[in-house]
């Protein structure tokens, strides 16, 4: 049967195409996973005898596992024995049809190119029958994140999953690996508390490198992955909501106002960012952020009948050095709506800001 339609498929070819068209060949045992090998080896056998691989006539045999039924490594087993028992094999282009019933698909095609598979047969973002077909795009960048290319142009996946989503009408979970919106987002504290100590660490490294950011390898807590490489960006990494630390907390006043938050007012800063997402839920952005941080610690416009907070506004400053040791501030401040200028002299310039103060009676100590 399989060589009769064999050559029914060639001759058909032959008859339309001409003789000029160069045509390939494709064979796939529609149950291979469910059939002996020596049979599927012997089917395949003749199927080949029919098209007579050989240079510039190569077939592809295309090893389905239609219905997974069993783990990767047993189809990667099965993989291994066609590679090494079939005859002819430098002509021949193993191809792997993984589908996903056991949510295995992914697993099962990295085994069988372990195995020896040349070809993979799947659909972008796991579309297909029932659970669908292995993902491509899942595939690819795994292979991407050990260092092999792909041969697939990643760097925007976000106009993958839209044309993907597009074609389909289907929605991509926000899960989904390397293209959900949530992947490269952490809102755990501990987790916010190690991204950010990773990137403190590798700016130091690309610093370095003399800021060659490729010269660094990419060793980030719990992103895989550089986001800049598949056409995200950094803003999304650490995302604040109840669950999250005063290490989310530090990081998004650092990357989104630039300030970089002493160690005892991330802890006091988190525990009023926690009230505010205990008392209103959802997620915190960094306008939101800020709104909450201003709020707290800086002047407002003082509601009807009560003064202002904050007694200064500084209106401008300039700081020289003196010495290794000392420089000189000279500030100029609002006190009570009235302009008043000052100097001093201080280790450092916040030293010397707290001994200016020293002028208004205030004993203020950092």
């Amino acid at each position: 049967l399989a060589q009769s339609g064999a050559r029914e498929i060639i001759a058909q070819a032959e008859k339309r195409l001409g003789d000029e068209t160069i045509f390939g060949f494709e064979y796939s045992p529609e149950i291979f996973v469910d059939t002996e090998l020596d049979f599927a080896l012997e089917v395949c056998e003749s199927v080949m005898d029919v098209w007579e691989p050989g240079e510039g006539r190569e077939i592809v045999l295309n090893l389905p596992s239609t219905v997974e039924r069993a783990t990767p490594n047993v189809f990667a087993d099965q993989i291994e024995w066609m590679s090494r028992n079939l005859s002819r094999r430098e002509y021949i282009a193993l191809s792997v049809h993984p589908h996903n019933d056991r949510g295995t698909g992914v697993a099962t095609a990295e085994l069988a190119l372990l195995a020896g598979a040349d070809r993979i047969e799947g659909c972008l973002l796991g579309q297909g029958e029932r659970t669908g077909n292995v993902d491509l795009v899942t595939l690819g960048l795994n292979l991407f994140s050990q260092g092999i290319d792909p041969g697939i142009d990643f760097s925007d996946v976000d106009a993958i999953r839209r044309t993907v989503e597009y074609c389909t009408q289907m929605e991509t979970s926000p899960r989904a690996p390397y293209v959900g919106d949530l992947v490269y987002t952490s809102f755990s504290g501990s987790h916010q508390d190690a991204i950010k100590k990773g990137f403190a660490a590798r700016k130091t490294k690309v610093d370095a490198a003399g800021g060659d950011e490729n010269a660094v390898v990419w060793e980030l807590p719990y992103l895989p992955i550089d986001p800049h490489d598949v056409g995200r960006s950094y803003e999304a990494v650490v995302r604040v909501n109840s669950q999250s630390g005063k290490g989310g907390v530090a990081y998004l006043m650092s990357t989104a106002h630039s300030l970089e938050l002493p160690r005892r007012l991330q802890v006091e800063f988190s525990r009023i960012v926690q009230r505010h997402t205990d008392t209103y839920g959802g997620e915190i952005n960094a306008a939101t952020l800020w709104k909450i941080f201003a709020d707290e610690y800086l002047p407002t416009s003082a509601a009807p009948g009560l003064e202002p907070w904050g007694r200064f506004e500084v209106r401008s400053s300039q700081v020289s050095s003196i010495d290794d040791e000392h420089v000189e501030l000279n500030a100029t401040l609002f006190d009570g709506g009235e302009s008043v200028k000052v100097q001093a002299v201080g280790t450092g310039p916040i030293d010397a800001f707290v001994s200016a103060l020293h002028e208004f009676d205030l004993d203020v100590r950092i």
